[in-house]
């Protein structure tokens, strides 16, 4: 009998590092940390191949000319920014945690870099060229150099309804930065307020076969996506824009096309410049790293929120890093999370990191086989993929929840999209950072105290507010402080504690500070629990301070004496029992001690 074959195995099964394989538990967890796109291929699921290659063709075919027109916002030639546009996908592919994130140029970080070189180039173009690939690699090292000092919580800073209103601006510039083209004419203005008043006094200028021709095009797009949601509807429509134009020959009637693109081999490699210009470009590195990152972050969040995954901030450092390495070393210029790139793919149901490569291989087979076709995209075919991919962005529902639910987040997210919309996209992030900070701290120095009783048939003690039924203990006054006593709240901490003394309107003799929300106290709150307790000692009053974490403890150990010698004055407790327990075995010691009295 001839022996059983075994049964095929599939191809990424055969990628997997098998538990006899050397180091593999620890090599394999060490893979997944490092290079987490290389982990998500081995295990890849090819169900997912379908959408991931729809949307990789999408892609593809809105980021090639999207790359070609910021380099002429960069300043440099179009061929650095098809680079910039194809090899960066790679790069981010292998060493980014998002799965629907695109990185690309950017028109706010081009202007950014262009700034930054202008100066030093001096009217040199291949100076201005070898600068600018500097620069980008300058900036791909403080990424990395950010990674390994573990700097993306930066990017924690910026809550939900900052991340709504991020999208709403975003999508808000995005869509005024298009209607020129569906218009067809130009217009020679910069930020949101400007753009609109340029496109209001032109509009005698419209170009009807071209804003027909975009109509036609952009309800294609619609009507692809409604009845028709497996096909990849942004490539419908380019296929369906060139054929248009060659057929009926609407490059002759002044409908603007893509045109020829370059053919030329990328010439790899580091710049043969002298780095003396480094302290002149650290600083704008620095300052787009910062700004492109905590954009990118913001976008790759926000796709991930609507997608329930995460995304490790930490780990978007070093994708960032490596896209601008890779950038650089092909002669692009500075990259960062690509918002209408990345609209592009979520609607168009990409579902992991393959669609950037698909999407870079694709550019790369355009560039070698697909140029004359190319030179036929008529640009409203992709500014109608643009704007639909833009208007998926809005989420109104998110800010009428906020409206109801918060009045005060409602209003840090509407302050981020106008930030946005007039200081324009990476200003208006660092402005939202800004918001976050200062909603952080004004929650920080404020936060609420609680005075604590008893409920009958509840265990422990509880805000006399969630529980009006409850009952404070006579001559004894709980005060729970739920925060952190830091130097910007701790005189309010003093206050509302003596407030509440005062409020009681009986005379108490034994204030009890429960500490458990307390995690953190600096010199400024101790010195303030001293004042504190001196205030309360002089209305003849006990301060004890129960349930205080190890942070709030290790100030009254004796490694802290000769620091503070008061320290004998205080009296803690691990629990709120014990020190009510302690209170009342005192109240019933006091009439012997009166009687002692002469």
């Amino acid at each position: 009998m001839p022996a059983r074959m075994p049964p095929p195995v599939p191809w990424v099964a055969c990628c997997r590092v098998k538990p006899g394989d050397a180091g593999s538990p620890a090599m394999s967890r060490r893979l997944a940390r490092l290079v987490p796109g290389l982990q998500a291929l081995i295990t890849y699921d090819r169900r997912d191949l379908r959408f991931d290659l729809g949307a990789g063709l999408s892609v593809a075919a809105v980021a090639l000319p999207v790359g070609i027109a910021y380099a002429e916002i960069a300043g440099v030639p179009p061929l650095a920014g098809v680079y910039a546009a194809i090899f960066p996908l790679f790069a981010y592919a292998l060493f980014g945690s998002s799965r629907q994130l695109m990185v690309g140029p950017d028109a706010a970080t081009c202007i950014m870099a262009a700034a930054g070189v202008g100066i030093l180039a001096g009217g040199d173009p291949d100076r201005y060229l070898a600068l600018m690939v500097l620069l980008t690699l300058l900036t791909a090292v403080l990424y990395i150099v950010a990674g390994a000092a573990r700097l993306g919580f930066v990017a924690d800073f910026l809550s939900q309804p900052i991340l709504i209103g991020y999208l709403n601006g975003v999508a808000l510039l995005i869509l005024v930065g298009q209607l020129p083209k569906l218009l067809g004419f130009g217009i020679d203005a910069h930020g949101f307020g400007p753009q609109l008043a340029a496109i209001a006094a032109g509009l005698d200028q419209t170009h009807l076969p071209s804003l027909g021709l975009g109509l036609g095009l952009l309800a294609l797009l619609l009507a692809t996506r409604r009845y028709f949601p497996r096909l990849p509807a942004a490539l419908v429509v380019i296929v369906a824009g060139i054929a248009l134009v060659v057929a009926f020959d609407l490059d002759g009637e002044d409908i603007k096309v893509l045109g020829a693109l370059p053919t030329a081999a990328p010439a790899l490699g580091l710049p043969s410049i002298e780095f003396g210009e480094f302290r002149e470009l650290l600083g704008n590195a620095a300052g787009i790293m910062l700004i492109s990152f905590t954009s990118g972050v913001l976008t790759a969040k926000s796709f991930a929120r609507r997608n329930r995954q995460t995304v490790n901030a930490n780990r978007e450092l070093y994708g960032f890093g490596a896209a601008n390495f890779a950038s650089g070393l092909a002669g692009g210029f500075p990259v960062t999370g690509a918002d209408s790139r990345t609209a592009v793919n979520y609607a168009s149901g990409g579902r992991t990191q393959l669609v950037g490569v698909i999407a870079g291989a694709v550019m790369l087979g355009c560039l070698a086989f697909l140029t004359i076709p190319l030179a036929y995209v008529p640009q409203v075919a992709l500014a109608a993929v643009i704007v639909v991919a833009a208007t998926g962005l809005f989420d109104l529902s998110a800010a009428g929840t906020l409206w109801r639910s918060s009045r005060r987040e409602f209003g840090l997210s509407l302050a981020t999209t106008i930030g946005v919309l007039v200081l324009g996209v990476l200003p208006g992030v660092l402005f939202a950072v800004v918001l976050s900070l200062i909603w952080l701290l004004s929650v920080e120095s404020r936060p609420t105290v609680a005075i604590l009783g008893r409920v009958k048939g509840v265990k422990g003690f509880h805000d006399i507010r969630d529980y009006p039924e409850a009952r404070t203990i006579p001559g004894l006054l709980i005060v729970r402080f739920n925060g952190n006593v830091l130097f910007f709240n701790s005189d309010y901490f003093r206050d509302r504690v003596l407030n509440a003394v005062t409020a009681a309107g009986e005379r108490v003799r034994w204030v009890v500070i429960d500490a458990s929300p307390v995690n953190l106290v600096d010199y400024t709150g101790l010195q303030s629990l001293d004042v504190l307790r001196e205030e309360l000692e002089s209305r003849g009053i006990r301060l004890v301070v129960a349930r205080a974490k190890r942070n709030l403890r290790r100030f009254f150990e004796p490694g802290f004496v000769q620091e503070r010698r008061d320290i004998e004055m205080y009296t803690l407790f691990p629990t709120l029992g014990t020190a009510v327990a302690a209170f009342e075995a005192a109240a019933l010691d006091e009439p012997t001690e009166q009687a002692r009295e002469p």
